[in-house]
């Protein structure tokens, strides 16, 4: 069986492919790599709530420690942007968490993260992928011993050099949060409640199913947090997928607020708060309202493939103030490259504080000023059919869709196609499940059903 390394990590279904046996596979690999490349430091290895979570981690440290790494074991679920600053913290090789992050429960995944604490590159997973086919491991070593490391503390005593939590705690707010039984529990909900904050947890407490549905804070998944919200008269509704780099939003009025508006929200309040004036990174498949901000800010806008990779090389160039992916993937200047959901639920408390109004009416003011554009994206599943013609299918260049004309093709990851006032669709297989994803965006909401529902035409010929 190939192992491929998607958009973040290797994912699989636990006891189809993902089992002892090609985890063992991979460790081993990863280990070699590792070593080949003369790096040094310690190996981190977490693991979030997932089924097996803590038994794929405990065999992880013993083959590490056997190919002479010091080996710090996350003695609790962590969340991977907690992860990436313990790499950092403790100056690491690297890190293996096992998550399938927003996935289904019946999935299990390995992210590795290098010694800058960002997901690999493809570069580098390319390399672990020969390691694995051809079955190299490497030679064990001498030296290598596990500890128990609880990377929790120093992360929060991190988040408060970038969060303003003096804002947060003086506009003394009411939160609810829902950490969908994954790794944020502890951490977010602590980081508000250590500032004297009320917060309403749900789902605190493990569970291996998450509830019978995939941990995705997406707005169909977080349906009582948001009766919550709107019936106890919460500031702000927060939510966290499997393994805290995803967030989800709510208002205080109920409304959801997309991971693209507040993308392009809290960029407009960082230029307003930090006086920073570097430029704003977005996905290929990110709304171009944060285009809109940047410009009537003066600034750059970066376009990168999808995965946090990309953005997170530039953080690491400090040439960018907030790189977003409108899969509910943020992070910021200053901090790790690698989303982290914890810090977006906080900049969100942080700017609906400061400003001293509600997300809804923040975005009605940058819509007076930028304009408004409408979002969203629908999945085609990758059958047997699809797969047969895909490529040809994202292959050609066809002058129009539907009738509508096509003013320009973008190949960055997939093909984006551009048409007239300010309309794009873009058509790219997932990386991490078997679909085909369809992005749109256009100036109003009728246009862009229509517009997906071409794409679905398009696709299926």
């Amino acid at each position: 069986m190939a192992i491929r390394f998607g958009t973040s990590g290797w994912r699989a279904i636990i006891a189809d492919e993902f089992t002892f046996g090609n985890v063992r596979r991979v460790v081993e690999a990863i280990c070699g790599y590792l070593k080949t490349e003369g790096t040094s430091g310690p190996i981190i290895i977490g693991h979030d709530t997932r089924f097996m979570g803590e038994k794929f981690a405990a065999v992880t440290a013993e083959i590490a420690a056997a190919k002479g790494f010091a080996v710090l074991k996350c003695s609790e679920p962590v969340p991977t942007p907690t992860m990436s600053h313990a790499i950092r913290s403790n100056n690491a090789a690297g890190g293996l968490n096992f998550t399938a992050s927003h996935n289904p429960p019946e999935y299990q995944g390995i992210k590795f993260s290098t010694a800058d604490g960002a997901p690999a590159l493809p570069e580098v997973t390319k390399k672990i992928e020969h390691w694995v086919a051809n079955k190299m491991s490497g030679h064990d070593a001498a030296g290598g011993q596990v500890r128990n490391h609880d990377p929790r503390p120093e992360y929060i005593e991190d988040l408060k050099t970038k969060i303003r939590f003096e804002e947060i705690a003086r506009a003394k707010g009411r939160y609810a949060y829902d950490p969908l039984w994954g790794t944020g529990r502890g951490y977010l909900n602590s980081a508000l409640e250590e500032q004297g904050l009320e917060v309403e947890t749900l789902h605190d407490w493990r569970d291996v199913t998450f509830g019978g549905q995939a941990p995705e804070p997406g707005e169909e998944h977080i349906g009582e947090l948001k009766r919550l919200v709107v019936e106890k008269k919460f500031t702000l509704g927060l939510a966290t997928d499997g393994d805290g780099d995803r967030f989800g939003v709510i208002d205080a009025n109920g409304e959801f607020i997309t991971p693209n508006r507040l993308i392009a929200l809290l960029t407009d309040y960082l230029y307003e708060s930090r006086d920073w004036k570097l430029g704003v990174a977005r996905s290929v498949a990110t709304s171009h309202q944060v285009d809109r901000v940047a410009s009537a800010r003066g600034t750059k806008v970066y376009e990168t493939p999808v995965g946090f990779k990309y953005i997170g090389e530039l953080i690491n160039k400090d040439e960018i103030i907030l790189g977003g992916e409108e899969s509910a993937g943020l992070s910021i200047r200053g901090h790790y490259p690698e989303k982290d959901g914890i810090l977006a639920c906080l900049l969100a408390a942080e700017a609906v504080a400061a400003r001293g109004a509600t997300l809804t009416d923040q975005l009605e003011e940058l819509f007076k000023r930028d304009g408004k554009l409408e979002s969203g994206r629908i999945g085609v599943k990758l059958t047997d059919d699809v797969a047969a013609k895909l490529k040809d299918t994202l292959g050609r260049e066809p002058s129009d869709i539907d009738g509508r004309k096509i003013e320009k093709i973008d190949r960055t990851d997939g093909v984006k196609f551009y048409f007239e006032n300010n309309a794009w669709m873009l058509m790219r297989p997932s990386g991490t499940e078997p679909m085909v994803r369809i992005y749109a965006e256009s100036e109003n909401k009728e246009d862009l059903e229509k517009i997906l529902d071409e794409g679905r035409k398009y696709l299926l010929g």
